[in-house]
């Protein structure tokens, strides 16, 4: 097993340098670099122009100004210059903003798999049932809302019906203005639970949705099979059936999901980031992508891309522990 990690970690190498090219490449279609809008602002020199467009390689060919950048990369963990922040790439698109992006997306993850799964077996389990037709219609109900329109109900919600501003709560943001540089207490904590809930639901819904139907899918093609008839045969208990012998086998399938769920996971809270005003790396991406500064855009690919081959390692590493029959080395 641990072979079989190494190696996978060796192949993320060349799936990241395709991506970078693909990802330099693509944003060097755009007319200009990000010095154009600073020829045009008295603030900066032409010295100090030239002397970024030196460092970057701006005034050389394509090629060349990829070889410095993804050398810069490897030998200087130099990911380039943010022309909105003035700051490196990584530290714009990094700092002050990875630890709530992965506290809100892992805490989403779980989120979604603590109350999909007992829900999707529930359904199989009591198939055609009120609960089960319940649950299956607010099942495709978080299927077809949109993320960023569930949002902005859930703020409307908030705001207009509970009224929480007048009960001196805030909506938006990870804490009220005041906890916002305080130190940590349980105060600023209670203040931050109660800011990460809607994150949590807006971003896992539409996850949990599609998650409740394939859990109920899969159960419901395991429970006709031969071997749970067999042990509801020898007479082992019912809840023995279910969760030992038909859940283990079933839930094989959405473990395999589950490395692809951390793209659509990040998907879903660029969003939440830009609606509810998340200090997330996804909303630094999308101030990056309006004003195309161009080196924090491509360091942001190649972190998603690394994100998705880490989330797929996960899940096949998991997939071996809950399946012994399952080996990779």
């Amino acid at each position: 097993m641990v072979g079989y990690v190494v190696r996978r970690f060796l192949y993320m190498v060349p799936v990241l340098v395709i991506v970078s090219l693909i990802s330099f490449f693509v944003i060097q279609l755009m007319p200009g670099n990000f010095t154009t809008a600073f020829k045009l602002n008295p603030r900066f020199s032409k010295e100090e122009i030239a002397r970024l467009e030196a460092r970057y390689g701006l005034d050389r060919p394509s090629y060349v100004r990829y070889w410095k950048w993804i050398t810069g990369i490897i030998t200087r963990g130099d990911f380039g210059y943010s022309m909105e922040t003035q700051q490196s790439a990584f530290d714009a698109l990094f700092k002050g903003r990875i630890g709530w992006t992965l506290l809100t997306s892992f805490g989403t993850l779980i989120f979604t798999w603590v109350l999909a799964i007992p829900i999707g077996i529930y359904s199989a389990v009591r198939q055609y049932s009120i609960g089960d037709y319940t649950l299956t219609f607010f099942g495709f109900l978080g299927l077809s809302i949109p993320n960023f329109f569930f949002a902005l109900v859930l703020i409307w919600f908030l705001v207009s019906v509970l009224n929480v501003g007048a009960k001196g709560l805030g909506v938006g943001g990870l804490f009220d203005v005041q906890y916002i540089n305080a130190p940590w207490s349980w105060a600023k904590f209670v203040n931050f639970m109660w800011h990460l809930w809607p994150v949590l639901v807006v971003v896992g819904t539409a996850g949990m949705a599609s998650l409740i139907r394939y859990m109920r899918g899969q159960l419901l093609d395991t429970l006709s099979q031969q071997y749970v008839l067999t042990a509801r045969a020898k007479g082992l208990q019912e809840r023995v059936v279910i969760w030992k012998h038909a859940v283990r086998n079933a839930i094989n399938p959405l473990i395999t999901m589950l490395g692809m769920s951390l793209p659509d996971l990040f998907a879903g809270a660029f969003f939440a980031a830009i609606i509810l005003g998340l200090p997330t790396v996804e909303r630094a991406f999308w101030n990056a992508l309006q004003r195309q500064d161009e080196y924090v855009i491509m360091s942001g690919l190649l972190f998603f891309a690394f994100l998705l081959q880490v989330g797929n390692l996960l899940g096949d590493i998991m997939l071996a522990w809950v399946d012994p029959r399952i080996r990779y080395d």
